[in-house]
């Protein structure tokens, strides 16, 4: 682990938190909590929540030592450039299915960067598949009982697993989870589904050996392989047919129903993209859990359409909202994009939206535009990963647009207002002679952006 000064620099100090009280400036570096070098964030927490620590830092060249002045577990008052402490470490695998190695070249350079680190895990949500993490960091990191976790499992069997993820050491996830579990860390784990490689027969042995795994592994979710045109030289894939996720789906609802009973929840949860290629409904709301698996798109359509029931319903008895939108525009356009695979669901949602403000006296003119993934290819069909070119190239063909074209914030690089190819949100305005809104993720946002974006 990375003890280098850089990713230890101090960016802000609370002038009167504990920090600043004792004269810790910005810039200064930090090398130690009471006389304990710092090897990341988790050591940095740990040090740091004891009553009055002695913090040592570097500035000028010089070590200086403050004694701080606060309360058990009292925060320091003061951030970092950056957040890990240390450095983020990179994917060590050559995974079959890796979706990073079917991206075209000449993109930007972070792009191609794979995190797998269970740091992050832990405070950004991202799956890991734990081989870069030996046991003894493995048991140091569980020792401080880090929880949740997310863990990409994709099989339980050894050999299988070594093959999928082209890495020696990734046979040994059933002893690294038990460190985990046994440490009374929450996991949840993830399968990408390869069809011929961890579906029918390796599917179940994954599924039955995760059901023998203590309460605290919560969940698993099953998301379908995705495939780009920019394949070549790699392993040879096939996509999910109408028939393979139908039969992905009969195995792993049998499952959800053996887990309902043996442990009180569906626990094995299959992303909406397998409903869809089905051409199956998607399951109710309860049978979600409250949904675990979201950032793995299970559920999420289930979520969206709850939500914009709810925001239809309580805005029927809101004076406050049907006031707002009395001093709208008389007729509401636009253009809703969105990627294949959800495009009958959100012109579903987009349709109950336009009922309530043809109620409230509006014309109500918003089309919903499925966009072809012409950039990474028709293997890949999830709103979040179209382009502003085919973004572009597809609204702004399609007639007249209404104005404004709304997106999800999926599409853009997380922070940024950036699609995948480098075109901005400002841009592709410029192109589609119409105002770009990117909408949020819930229910509301989505009524909102709507009616009133």
């Amino acid at each position: 682990m990375s003890l280098d000064p850089k990713d230890k620099i101090i960016c802000a100090v609370k002038k009167n938190g504990p920090a600043g009280r004792a004269g810790i400036r910005r810039g200064d570096i930090l090398v130690s909590v009471n006389g304990k070098p710092v090897t990341d964030v988790f050591d940095y927490r740990f040090f740091m929540a004891d009553a009055d620590p002695v913090v040592t830092v570097k500035r000028d060249g010089s070590e200086l030592a403050f004694a701080l002045e606060k309360e058990e577990y009292e925060d320091a008052g003061m951030d970092f450039e950056n957040p890990l402490l240390a450095e983020e470490l990179s994917c060590a695998n050559k995974c079959v299915f890796c979706f990073i190695d079917q991206m075209p070249k000449g993109m930007r350079e972070t792009l191609y960067f794979k995190d797998d680190d269970l740091r992050l895990s832990f405070l950004t949500g991202n799956y890991v598949t734990l081989t870069n993490c030996p046991l003894n960091e493995l048991k140091r990191l569980a020792g401080y009982h880090i929880s949740p976790v997310n863990v990409s499992i994709h099989t339980m069997n050894p050999e299988l697993r070594v093959r999928m993820l082209g890495h020696k050491g990734a046979g040994n996830i059933a002893e690294k989870l038990k460190i985990l579990l046994d440490a009374g860390i929450t996991v949840n784990g993830q399968i990408v589904l390869v069809p011929g490689w961890n579906d029918g027969g390796e599917l179940k042995y994954t599924l039955d050996r995760l059901l023998e795994l203590p309460a605290n592994f919560e969940s698993v979710s099953v998301v379908p392989v995705g495939l780009t045109k920019f394949r070549e030289g790699l392993e040879p894939l096939q996509p999910f047919t109408k028939e393979s996720a139908s039969a992905a789906l009969n195995l792993i609802e049998d499952y959800r129903t053996m887990a309902r009973i043996t442990r009180g929840n569906s626990f094995v949860y299959a992303s909406d993209e397998f409903y869809i290629l089905a051409e199956r409904p998607l399951p109710d709301e309860d049978q979600y859990d409250g949904f675990p698996s979201l950032e793995d798109g299970v559920g999420m359509l289930t979520l969206l359409e709850k939500e914009v029931d709810e925001y239809i319903a309580n805005a029927s008895a809101s004076s406050k909202i049907k006031g707002k939108l009395k001093f709208c525009k008389k007729r509401i356009t636009g253009t809703v994009a969105t990627g294949e695979i959800a495009f009958s669901k959100i012109d579903e949602l987009v349709k109950k939206v336009g009922l309530f403000a043809e109620s409230c006296g509006k014309i109500f003119d918003v089309k919903v535009k499925a966009v072809k993934n012409e950039f990474f290819g028709p293997g890949v069909t999830v709103s979040g990963l179209i382009t502003g070119q085919d973004l572009v190239k597809q609204i702004g063909g399609a007639g007249d647009i209404g104005g404004r074209v709304l997106i999800t914030v999926n599409m853009l690089r997380s922070g940024e207002n950036v699609f995948l190819d480098d075109m901005t949100v400002k841009e592709a305005e410029k192109l589609l002679h119409a105002k770009v809104i990117p909408v949020g993720k819930t229910g509301e946002d989505f009524c909102s952006a709507l009616l009133f974006g």
